[in-house]
């Protein structure tokens, strides 16, 4: 566990971010720009402190991008953790300023490990993730609108709506793969991972560009930060349903339509799934299971730089 000398609290909004420095002992407001931040980071970076913060999305991204170049260390939490834990300590008031104080409360209780460096190419092609599957729902609404109109005017719009928008996904798709094959790091893991059965050139994408953490981590952490770990619900005598919840949605229903094929196709995959079936009594229950050790194989795959190996 990585020791700091103080924690910092930071609440991000779209046009502002609100700092408690426990130094300081008072919260101030800085514009979210990259010239305010870089000054501010410029500042810490004197010092060895950590700075505490949720996700937000892409609101974060300067602060996270500006910090690292500082050499200033980081911690992105789940905002969820952060409410509840304001909560436990009896904070039923929210505003930025308060937020802001709690993450540095937070910070010096729990001290949590700083996050990785974020890497440039990794969030562009978030980015170009993020776009594509933005296209494709709206080609899907599209469509189930043109099911339901008889109009031949609309019916034509909606039409030719449809054929721009699959344009789009086929240029997006276009260069998400220029950007993949031009990162040599991308290319070696995007190749591993399509030797994965259900493993497609989608789901290898999400992998890379939400997943930072394949490959450099363990199998348990890795499950709970796809949200695939069963929690256990159990009190006294009563031993509750295993569940899923939280973690990174989008990296979860990517596996878990890689994991609807690698049990079809996969001998092993399949004689799992099978067997959890019987057991749970439920197709979806063992689809889960099944996803998690598929990401569990993938984490090692990338993990010794080998191709995937039935078992």
């Amino acid at each position: 566990m990585t020791i700091f000398d103080r924690y910092v609290g930071c609440d991000v909004s779209k046009d502002w971010l609100d700092l408690f420095d426990p130094a300081e002992g008072r919260v101030r407001r800085i514009d979210n720009t990259a010239a305010a931040v870089e000054r501010w980071a410029g500042h810490l970076a004197r010092t060895h402190c950590l700075v505490v913060f949720e996700a937000t999305g892409s609101y974060d991204r300067i602060l996270r991008e500006r910090l690292h170049r500082a050499g200033v260390a980081s911690a992105r939490l789940n905002p969820t953790l952060v409410r509840r834990y304001a909560q436990a300590r009896g904070r039923k008031a929210k505003t930025d300023a308060l937020d802001a104080v709690v993450l540095a409360d937070l910070g010096e209780r729990l001290r949590p490990e700083p996050d990785a460096p974020p890497c440039p190419h990794r969030l562009r092609l978030a980015e170009l993730s993020a776009r594509r599957d933005q296209i494709v729902a709206m080609r899907v609404m599209e469509k189930n609108r043109l099911s339901q109109v008889q109009d031949p005017f609309v019916r034509e719009d909606l039409e030719a709506a449809i054929t721009r928008l699959g344009e789009a996904i086929a240029r997006v798709e276009a260069e998400i793969q220029r950007h993949v094959k031009a990162q040599r790091e991308l290319r070696d893991q995007a190749r591993l991972l399509a030797s994965a059965p259900g493993i497609g050139p989608v789901s290898a994408q999400v992998l890379l560009a939400l997943m930072p953490e394949l490959g450099r981590t363990g199998p348990k952490r890795l499950s709970a930060l796809a949200g695939l770990a069963p929690l256990n619900h159990d009190s006294g005598k009563l031993k509750g349903q295993r569940c899923i919840a939280g973690g990174r949605a989008r990296v979860r229903k990517a596996l878990y339509m890689a994991a609807l094929i690698a049990a079809r196709v996969c001998p092993d995959l399949k004689a799992f799934a099978d067997r959890i079936t019987k057991t749970a009594k439920a197709r979806k229950i063992a689809l889960i299971a099944t996803a998690r050790k598929l990401l569990i194989r993938l984490n090692a795959m990338l993990r010794d730089n080998v191709p995937y190996r039935p078992t």
